[in-house]
């Protein structure tokens, strides 16, 4: 067994950054912590299989409908603001392991809502779960895993989404066999507790706090004692340092000071606007898929979970691919392909095959889940050092909630006013949009030091980012 020693929270985090690999026990800290990211994803979606009958079941008009949908991306985005500064405060692993157990009480009580105002009250509070939970879960995977594929494990989270939405359908069509009816939503929404009761038992069995983060806030002795359990080191701390660690003050204003504002603007336009388009089109996959299949319930289920399997290989492919192309350019060749696919899908609708229609909009999930997805928060874990790694990747959900709000209500309205084909050639502005940001700030963040302040330290090979403004 090595031996490590310790003189300040700076050899803490080069040991972490410089491990070739991690032990088999980090690697499965990296995906513990992604497991909420799953959750994150039932309970948004879930709903959306059974929204017709919620809906005729509490005899909800179209706005009270819109505000159901959006209930939930209100309460995230309260939970993201708050949870950017308690992931700082409390640290990542009380953070993560404690919004499990809201997941799972709001989840049933969602389920078992008599009216309205105890269904809304409920969403609410799983938003809150989503938004506490994303900045823990992606600062704790940055802060865990070396440089090299750092990167490639915060990516996962992408692809852990779309294994959720693919479960989300697998599950609702189970129910609708078995002859759920009515009450559909109702138990697909109240089964969000039981994949979260797992994530917290695995939690509880294998979760630890961030090293990085203990290094900043609890000492140099117990961030030694986390990496002797999941490095297999054997740590010394020599005591004159110890003597002189001092809490770093969290700064909301970080994020937004010089060396930071592009990156922080880059990251805050791709989580915001990626939403928007998600939430737009992939919450509203089962009506859309009714809308071409024409064929009620069963293939609007369908056809939503064989579309997903379309973000399961974009999400993981791109994950592998992030060391050598950077975020930066995976969320390029997103938007691009995204925006293509909708311009295609929104001129030839009707004049082509439905199975054609549906391979398009597959195509559109692809290229969501390779590039701008997941490459907004992505950006954000890995732009800023540990002192507030939690408020970046806090303030991008956040952002990302405001967008997915406007999704909620935006494709209902248009869908309503222009109909299915033109909806889907508007929606093809937003990748464009966001694909003239990305070539104005041509923010790179893989390769980089986050831990220097200004973090703008290359590795060799890696030439350094252009950011206007910095």
């Amino acid at each position: 067994m090595e031996t490590l020693t310790v003189r300040s929270k700076r050899d803490i985090i080069n040991y972490v950054n410089s491990h070739p690999s991690g032990s088999r026990r980090a690697r499965i800290l990296a995906f513990v912590a992604l497991g909420g990211i799953f959750i994150d994803a039932y309970d948004f979606t879930s709903l959306g299989f059974g929204v017709d009958s919620l809906q005729k079941e509490l005899s909800l008009s179209a706005f009270q409908l819109g505000t159901v949908t959006a209930i939930m991306a209100f309460g995230a985005l309260i939970g993201a603001l708050f949870g950017g500064y308690l992931v700082e405060r409390v640290g990542r692993y009380k953070l993560f392991t404690i919004d499990l157990f809201l997941f799972v009480v709001a989840a049933l009580g969602a389920a078992l809502s008599p009216n309205l105002g105890w269904l809304l009250f409920f969403r609410f509070c799983l938003g809150v779960g989503v938004g506490l939970d994303m900045p823990a879960s992606l600062s704790f995977v940055a802060e865990f895993t070396n440089s090299r594929d750092k990167g490639k494990y915060v990516n996962f989270w992408q692809m852990m989404w779309y294994c959720a939405t693919v479960c989300t359908g697998l599950v609702a069509l189970v129910m609708f066999l078995a002859g759920a009816g009515g009450e559909l939503w109702r138990w697909a929404v109240g089964f969000g507790a039981v994949p979260a009761l797992v994530v917290l038992a695995l939690r509880f069995r294998y979760a630890d706090e961030s090293p990085m983060w203990a290094a900043h806030h609890l000492g140099l002795s117990e961030a030694g004692r986390i990496l002797q359990k999941n490095y297999d080191v054997r740590v010394e701390v020599e005591p004159s340092e110890e003597e002189s660690m001092r809490p770093s003050r969290i700064r909301f204003g970080a994020i937004f000071q010089p060396g930071y504002r592009a990156r922080t603007a880059l990251a805050s336009i791709i989580s915001g606007l990626q939403s928007m388009e998600y939430y737009a089109v992939g919450f509203y996959l089962p009506t859309i898929s009714a809308l071409i299949l024409g064929k009620g319930l069963l293939y609007a289920i369908l056809g939503t979970t064989v579309i997903n399997l379309f973000g399961i290989l974009g999400g993981g492919t791109q994950a592998f691919l992030t060391r050598r192309l950077g975020v930066w350019r995976l969320a390029v060749i997103g938007c691009s392909v995204a925006a293509a696919s909708l311009v295609v899908a929104g001129t030839t609708r009707g004049s082509i095959s439905v199975y054609l229609e549906g391979l398009l909009l597959g195509i559109f999930i692809l290229a969501h889940s390779f590039g701008q997805g997941s490459q907004g928060k992505t950006m954000a874990a890995m732009s800023y050092p540990t002192e507030f790694r939690g408020v970046g990747t806090g303030w991008a959900e956040a952002m990302s909630r405001v967008g997915s709000m406007l999704g909620f209500y935006v494709f209902p309205l248009v869908l309503a006013a222009a109909g299915l084909s033109h909806t889907i050639l508007y929606l093809a502005a937003i990748p464009l949009i966001m694909l003239i940001f990305l070539l104005v700030i041509r923010w790179e963040p893989v390769g980089k030091e986050s831990e220097v302040e200004g973090g703008l330290t290359s590795t060799p090979g890696r030439p350094e980012a252009v950011t206007p403004g910095e």
